[in-house]
């Protein structure tokens, strides 16, 4: 593709330069980046924020979330996690709008000795790429997060992994995208030829499968929402991800006294709410934070999150297609990558040239072979976060 320069102002003007499909946290974002370089913009979406970031917990978690066979997303994760700090103080500076970006840390812990086991067989893989993971004795971790359970029997401290609210960010980044210039039309778009622009950019989640024909599934996530007794702060404040007996959960405080637990991941497409998936986490978090066991249980949900056969996303031009962008597949990642992903793709609207960083993330990667993936396993399991 070639790289775009702004239209000049014209009254009869109206076909956009760029058009965005999906008004989640990706697609406003990259919505506000190509405005605010003086792109026409126009973003479309029937209801912007109601997917998968309406679920999400926020969890900006590089370090954390460094697997195992996973070192090309975990270099994008920590560019984009470094990108963070001033892309939330640019967002609340042009909004005037808080995003709960909190910068206490994550406090990783296993309750039991084969909890504590697998959690260092981790923690080392991480400590092996160079990340900051500190372990810590249990005297240390109640040092740190007095509410945790005794029982707990180790852990470690990542300082740099953070949190923002979701249903913060994505307001906020709305009304950026607006005020630069984008125009939001609350229509669906069912096929890539209803779109007239230049530039195509398709930033819609789960639902780029059908616009695209690439390899991206539904990954179902049950997630929690508790809130702290008699509106108070909760008793912890750092992001708690944790094995209690073989289960992964994490809990995220909010200052309003709000806490994320989740999250389930199945390989399903429905968005029911089940009774052993809401048992499993609850069992699971008071077990590493006994006191939420008196806290109020507010909202139990589920969404679907956008996989890809390498849990990686999918960046940069169809295949033949130079046309239209893909901005997908973030899965658990969505909204720790939102910075990168906005700049790289809207850099790529500029200039026509894909940074290099695009790379291993190209659309073509999966071949002829990478037809939708797999249906649904049996039980959820409890493993990973909830579009981090």
């Amino acid at each position: 593709m070639t790289g775009r320069s702004p239209s000049p102002p014209s009254r009869d003007r109206v076909r956009p330069d760029v058009a965005v499909v999906g008004a989640g946290p990706m697609g406003l974002a990259i919505a506000w980046r190509c405005a605010a370089r003086g792109l026409r913009v126009v973003v479309h979406d029937p209801a912007p924020g109601s997917g998968a970031s309406a679920v999400a917990a926020g969890m900006l978690s590089p370090v954390a979330e460094a697997y195992f066979g996973e070192r090309e997303l975990t270099g994008l994760l920590l560019a984009s996690a470094a990108r963070w700090p001033a892309f939330a103080a640019e967002l609340t500076g042009t909004t005037g709008v808080e995003i709960g970006y909190r910068t206490e840390g994550t406090v990783m812990v296993g309750l039991t000795g084969d909890d504590l086991a697998e959690a260092r067989r981790l923690w080392a893989y991480q400590q092996g790429l160079g990340l900051p993971v500190t372990p810590l004795r249990p005297s240390e971790l109640r040092d740190r997060e007095p509410a945790l359970a005794p029982r707990v029997r180790g852990g470690a401290f990542a300082p740099t992994d953070h949190q923002v609210d979701p249903r913060l960010l994505v307001p906020a980044l709305r009304t950026a995208a607006q005020r630069a210039g984008a125009v939001l039309v609350p229509q669906p778009v069912r096929s890539l030829s209803d779109v007239d622009a230049p530039v195509t950019v398709v930033a819609a989640g789960c639902g780029a499968a059908a616009l695209t024909g690439l390899p991206v599934r539904p990954v179902k996530g049950q997630i929690l929402r508790l809130r702290a007794p008699d509106g108070v702060a909760p008793g912890f404040r750092h992001v708690i991800r944790g094995y209690a007996d073989g289960e992964h959960v994490y809990l995220v405080p909010r200052a309003d006294g709000e806490v994320v637990l989740g999250a389930t991941v199945e390989e399903r497409a429905d968005t029911t709410v089940t009774a052993g998936a809401v048992q499993r986490l609850l069992r699971a978090g008071v077990d590493l934070l006994p006191e939420l066991a008196e806290y109020d249980l507010v909202e139990a949900v589920a969404g679907l999150r956008p996989g890809t056969p390498d849990n990686a996303p999918i960046l940069g031009p169809l295949p033949g297609r130079p046309d239209v962008l893909a901005a997908t597949g973030h899965h658990r990642h969505g909204i720790v990558l939102t910075p990168i992903t906005a700049d790289l793709i809207a850099d790529l609207v500029l200039g026509g040239i894909p940074d290099p960083l695009l790379a291993p993330f190209r659309a073509d990667r999966f071949g002829a072979a990478a037809a939708v993936a797999a249906s649904g396993g049996p039980e959820p399991t409890l493993e990973g976060d909830l579009w981090n």
